[in-house]
């Protein structure tokens, strides 16, 4: 008797989704299509961005290789079309290579594009951070102190792996300034950090030894 029930029961069941098949298959088939354009668009998406992702590299490996060569021109042009294509693995790198290369000679043109790649660029958390620092370390030798802090502070108030760089940054600048107090705190401050570079952490102690023991 209760095999009877259960042969009756998928019966049942069968039957239920037979009748819903054909009475939705416009719907499914429309769904089916639509599932089988999404996979299709991400995939050509995929390969769009994998092909240009490509001949950007190439053409700032070429622009490297002329400079090196003495091929100099048109490098800041062609490097500066990268960095406004906002790309976070291009842009980055051909706006460091025209800062480490004194290939920019505006402070306000090089904020500029601090700025883009730190506010208009998806970079990836700590890189960003580490732009920020760099944005710091480049104006900390013109910059007003509360101009010097807006710049670091995202870092300084975060757990970043660049905060002990950015509290050394500070604890310098007041250093230079012979604003011994506040140094001597962004110091202390690097010495009272756990799980940070050995290092660093060592030069903040030597500094609080050699620059303001008693």
């Amino acid at each position: 008797m209760d095999e009877e029930i259960d042969i009756i029961n998928t019966n049942t069941r069968i039957e239920k989704l037979k009748n819903f098949l054909i009475s939705n298959r416009k719907k499914i088939i429309v769904l089916l299509i639509l599932i089988i354009l999404l996979l299709i668009s991400f995939f050509a998406y995929q390969e769009f961005n994998s092909r240009n992702k490509e001949k950007l590299a190439n053409k700032f490996n070429n622009i490297v290789i002329n400079f090196d060569a003495g091929q100099k021109q048109n490098v800041n042009t062609s490097l500066i079309e990268i960095i406004n294509l906002k790309d976070k693995t291009y842009s980055p790198l051909a706006f460091f290579f025209l800062l480490d290369n004194d290939l920019i000679s505006s402070n306000d043109e090089i904020n500029t594009y601090f700025d883009l790649l730190i506010n208009e660029i998806s970079l990836d958390k700590e890189i960003k951070n580490l732009t920020i620092y760099k944005k710091g370390l480049f104006n900390s030798d013109f910059v007003q102190e509360n101009e010097l802090l807006s710049i670091l502070n995202p870092i300084i108030k975060s757990e970043s792996m660049w905060k002990p760089q950015a509290l050394y940054l500070m604890a310098e600048y007041y250093l230079s300034k012979n604003q011994k107090q506040k140094s001597k705190e962004f110091f202390n401050q690097i010495v009272d950090m756990e799980n940070i570079s050995p290092k660093i952490k060592l030069e903040a102690q030597k500094r609080l030894r050699s620059d303001f023991s008693e």
